[in-house]
């Protein structure tokens, strides 16, 4: 388990200090544990938890009227930030008094989990890396009680995991996680996933996109390397409404290589080969290549409003999560 979640801040950082952030959330199907400051029909009444910023506002956007101390005609404003509520007539205050509710909203936050051979890449391994992003990403999620579904791919067909069991089993329980209490087994099941064969990046996204009852927070782990392109699988997500977030996951010794020589290159997925010859005058050439390809896909998710990032699977984990992806507002 250290190996998919080893972060050195430990959970209960992700837990209080960090919340999935969007632009918008869905309306809830099941009872949650959050509220959200919009008015709605939920049977609670607006329960000042550490959510509301200022309890104090809160009571004077309702309309209490102060008495002294911490006394308020019809609520009793507690330090801990909560307001209770006592039971107060307009015909005793002589005035009218308008009932703020909150609605219930979740977030559906589905990560799509490149699991093709290109993956298992480099030390660490970009699947190594994929996983932990997305082990995090989820268990901040799930403790603010919002559905995760994990989309992997390539289809499993009869791989089998690591512990002998189809690896089908455990992509059908990343389906659909909600909940704190299924964090361990949410991680469980990502650390018996393997990665094998040709990446179907955009027919990936495109059944994603069209299984998805609701649209919510979309999270691509991917080194964006398939032949075949990645523009149609990322707007077929934005088209369907999703809030995007493309993370592109590189070997160490893709960005910077250290094998020189007359070499025989074999693409792990086609089985394609290509004899080279590459010394260090050519490295030069190659980097400017692959900074042009990042480029290029950092460009294009910028033009269609996706945030993009761009990493070593060396990154340290935490500069990712707590550092990155808060600057650019994925969560807060």
């Amino acid at each position: 388990m250290s190996r998919i979640f080893s972060g050195s801040d430990g959970s209960a950082c992700f837990e209080e200090g960090v919340d999935i952030t969007a632009l918008r959330r869905s309306r809830r199907r099941l009872p949650l544990r959050r509220r959200e400051a919009r008015e709605g029909r939920s049977r609670s009444f607006a329960s000042c938890g550490p959510r509301v910023h200022d309890a104090y506002d809160r009571i004077k956007l309702i309309g209490g009227t102060k008495l002294g101390g911490n006394s308020w005609s019809g609520f009793t404003y507690q330090p801990s930030g909560r307001i209770v509520v006592t039971p107060v007539s307009g015909h005793t205050l002589d005035r009218l008094f308008l009932k703020l509710y909150e609605e219930e909203r979740e977030l559906p936050v589905r990560i799509f989990l490149d699991a093709s051979e290109s993956m298992n890449f480099g030390t660490p391994t970009k699947f190594d890396f994929a996983r932990q992003v997305g082990a995090a990403i989820g268990y901040v999620a799930l403790c603010g009680f919002d559905r995760v579904s994990v989309n992997v791919f390539p289809e499993a067909g009869a791989a089998v995991a690591r512990n002998g069991v189809s690896e089908v089993v455990y992509r059908n329980a990343l389906r659909s996680v909600r909940g704190k209490k299924t964090a361990m087994t949410f991680f469980q099941n990502l650390s018996a996933l393997t990665a094998s064969g040709a990446a179907d990046f955009n027919g990936a996204l495109q059944r994603g996109a069209r299984e998805a009852r609701q649209a919510g927070m979309a999270v691509v782990l991917s080194d964006f390397l398939d032949p075949q392109g990645y523009e149609e699988g990322l707007k077929a997500l934005v088209a369907r409404g999703f809030q995007v977030h493309a993370v592109q996951i590189l070997a160490p010794e893709e960005l910077d290589p250290t094998a020189f020589g007359d070499l025989r290159l074999v693409d792990s997925e086609s089985g394609f080969e290509q004899e080279v010859t590459f010394g260090k005058y050519r490295l030069k050439a190659y980097q400017q290549t692959v900074a042009n390809y990042v480029q290029r896909l950092r460009e294009f998710c910028a033009s269609r409003g996706l945030h993009f990032f761009s990493v070593s699977s060396a990154t340290d984990l935490g500069d990712l999560l707590l550092k990155q992806l808060r600057t650019a507002e994925v969560w807060s």
